[in-house]
């Protein structure tokens, strides 16, 4: 195809952007921008922007929350998203989710659930938002989440994590109520 006026630039310029979204992410990709520590607080780190992120030390010690985070998925999220967050028949890839998905978004999706309603198919996620087996621990499945999804952290349970943090058991015990 020649370019010879502008109706084929903005034909081509077109057919680009309407592909842009089936072209494949770019490895270590994370909606929710670099996920390096920048800040802790109780053990608990967060990014540069302030979203809940993972810390994972060279001898594989992952922190208390990305651990916690794989404890929580797999009794709260796992029965859907299948092992490892890697998806099922019943709901998608997670680990792929959150190649685009950023905190704000996830965090909506679990506290207000999501319908998707085509000819094809139903898919519906529940809303969390009121149960505290998943709302104490959201931020922690995040962080697991999110160290699936970059590639930081392997399949399976966590081999080695940080002790609890002080005043851990404090904060869980008053979200469960």
């Amino acid at each position: 195809m020649t370019m010879r006026n502008g109706a084929n630039a903005t034909l081509l310029v077109a057919l680009l952007l309407a592909l842009l979204p089936f072209a494949p992410s770019p490895v270590g990709a994370d909606g929710s921008g670099d996920p390096a520590p920048a800040s802790s607080s109780g053990g608990e780190y967060s990014d540069r922007q302030g979203n809940p992120t993972y810390k994972i030390d060279k001898d594989g010690t992952v922190d208390w929350y990305t651990s916690v985070g794989y404890l929580r998925y797999t009794a709260n999220c796992m029965q859907c998203h299948g092992p490892d967050g890697l998806g099922s028949s019943f709901a998608p890839s997670l680990v792929d989710a959150l190649q685009t998905l950023g905190y704000e978004r996830f965090l909506d999706t679990v506290t207000n659930g999501k319908k998707t309603v085509n000819t094809s198919q139903e898919l519906v996620m529940p809303a969390f938002g009121v149960n505290p087996n998943v709302m104490c621990y959201v931020e922690a499945i995040f962080i697991y989440l999110r160290a699936r999804s970059d590639g930081a952290l392997g399949r399976g349970p966590p081999q080695k994590s940080a002790p609890r943090p002080a005043g851990y058991s404090a904060t869980e015990n008053a979200c469960m109520g």
